[in-house]
């Protein structure tokens, strides 16, 4: 769930980065256009400018102050920096204003050929761009969209995208640096909504990390569980669609279990009325009689077991108050139900665990019942610590339970192919083994035993009050 808030947040700062991309794109694209069309006016007016001044200034014979003389009238009267070279590149005239801005580092002139051969030469400063400050003498009044390079061919006027002035919003077109501007704009709008969405996807993230809390927790056996509802949303319809199956899931569990609970309470009273009708038979019945008296009996034995163990895994299940915990030293515990059983307990050591001593007792009965009925004579009885735990054993030598059936063998009524018929049973010892081990905080699990057989292991936790 960790990973859901994260591939969220990172999609909304990818979608914001294209974005940005997307935007400079077009960004720059717009002042491509623009830097195409101003080219070509300022190419148009410079050219028609070198033509008028070709017409009026004097002719290329003329003496060289008269040339001198009427160019500084035009420099004047246009408020430009101009200048004269003759066919050879010699210097013919020049303006004040050019010989003072053409000695300027970094002044631009431009080169415009006469037809008589004369170059004409406008000397200006570059247009303010990254890193320049305007010239305090600037271009020529009435003349906008001025190249800041040109030769004889005409070509690129625009060396540098700073020295374009474009169609930009007012806000942008009054800073210094307009593209500048524009990448700390998107910067700043990218950790702006990236700040802004964190909260808004953390915040809903976590009310999906409450509900996987929840359901886990239902899961394991919480049937009261319930999350939190807050909120007209998905996630929060999703909650309560969750609350109600869960309501519903316990109703009909709790129903089932008092279903069973009633019923099999209610198998008392024939059995022990069977009983009575057995006490009350003859003292000395025939061979055929006794023996249907043992079969009788032995049946009422195995129905009044399955009640009992029906009860207690009832019980178990409704999580009823039924631990009675005390310290109990294990090593003579399972000495003592060892040798009911014909067991030899086999311990490095003797921990004391905080438990139920009837319910411990009873969980080691059905284990060591369980490995004589169905796993042949070898059966062993091992006690251990292992990763602080108190770890119990009980091995057979029977045919093994198939992997893929080891954890099945724990569920209620379940029983492998064939042993029904060879050794009885319904299938609910292991179940209450499993379940005993949970209500102690414990667990167990089968596995296949060296040399043939199956090992039930029973792990409990050390404790005290």
């Amino acid at each position: 769930m960790k990973t859901l808030y994260l591939r969220i947040y990172l999609t909304v700062l990818v979608v914001l980065a294209l974005f940005g991309a997307a935007s400079a794109w077009l960004f720059h694209g717009h002042l491509q256009q623009e830097r195409s069309q101003f080219e070509t006016v300022a190419r148009e007016r410079f050219a028609g400018m070198a033509m008028l001044l070709e017409r009026t200034l004097p002719p290329a014979h003329a003496p060289a102050g008269e040339q001198q003389q009427a160019l500084s009238e035009w420099a004047q009267r246009l408020s430009m920096a101009l200048a004269l070279e003759d066919a050879q590149g010699q210097d013919l005239a020049s303006s004040a204003q050019f010989e003072r801005r053409s000695k300027r580092p970094g002044v631009l002139v431009l080169r415009f050929p006469l037809s008589d051969g004369r170059v004409l030469l406008v000397a200006r400063n570059p247009r303010p761009g990254p890193g320049r400050e305007p010239a305090p003498e600037g271009g020529p009044e009435g003349m906008p969209g001025k190249a800041p390079r040109a030769d004889a061919e005409g070509s690129n006027l625009f060396p540098a995208l700073g020295q374009l002035q474009v169609a930009l919003p007012p806000w942008l077109a009054r800073t210094p640096n307009p593209a500048v501007s524009l990448v700390t704009v998107l910067v700043l709008l990218f950790v702006g909504v990236a700040a802004g969405a964190y909260p808004v996807v953390r915040r809903l993230t976590r009310r999906l990390e409450a509900l996987k809390a929840g359901v886990e927790q239902f899961g394991a056996g919480d049937l009261s569980r319930r999350v939190d509802e807050h909120g007209r949303d998905e996630v929060a319809a999703l909650a309560v669609s969750f609350n109600q199956a869960a309501q519903r899931i316990e109703g009909l569990l709790a129903a089932q279990r008092d279903l069973l609970a009633n019923a099999s309470h209610e198998l008392r009273s024939p059995l022990t009325r069977l009983k009575m009708a057995l006490s009350l038979l003859p003292d000395s019945p025939s061979q055929a009689q006794a023996r249907l008296r043992e079969e009788i009996h032995t049946d009422i034995a195995e129905l009044d077991a399955l009640v009992d163990e029906i009860l207690l895994s009832s019980r178990l299940n409704n999580h009823e108050p039924l631990l009675r915990r005390q310290a109990l030293e294990l090593g003579g515990v399972l000495a003592e139900e060892g040798a009911r059983s014909g067991v030899e307990l086999q311990c490095e050591a003797s921990p004391t665990v905080w438990a139920d001593e009837r319910l411990l007792r009873r969980a080691m009965r059905n284990l060591l019942e369980n490995a004589q009925r169905y796993g042949g004579g070898d059966v062993s009885l091992t006690l251990q610590l292992q990763d602080g735990q108190a770890e119990i054993q009980v091995c057979d030598r029977g045919p093994g339970v198939p992997e893929a059936l080891r954890e099945r063998i724990f569920e209620a009524f379940f029983r492998l192919s064939g042993h029904a018929e060879v050794a009885g049973g319904v299938g609910l010892g292991l179940h209450l083994v499993r379940q005993i081990a949970q209500a102690h905080e414990g667990s167990v699990r089968c596995l296949a035993r060296e040399g043939g057989g199956s090992c039930f292991v029973l792990r409990l936790p050390l404790g005290s009050a």
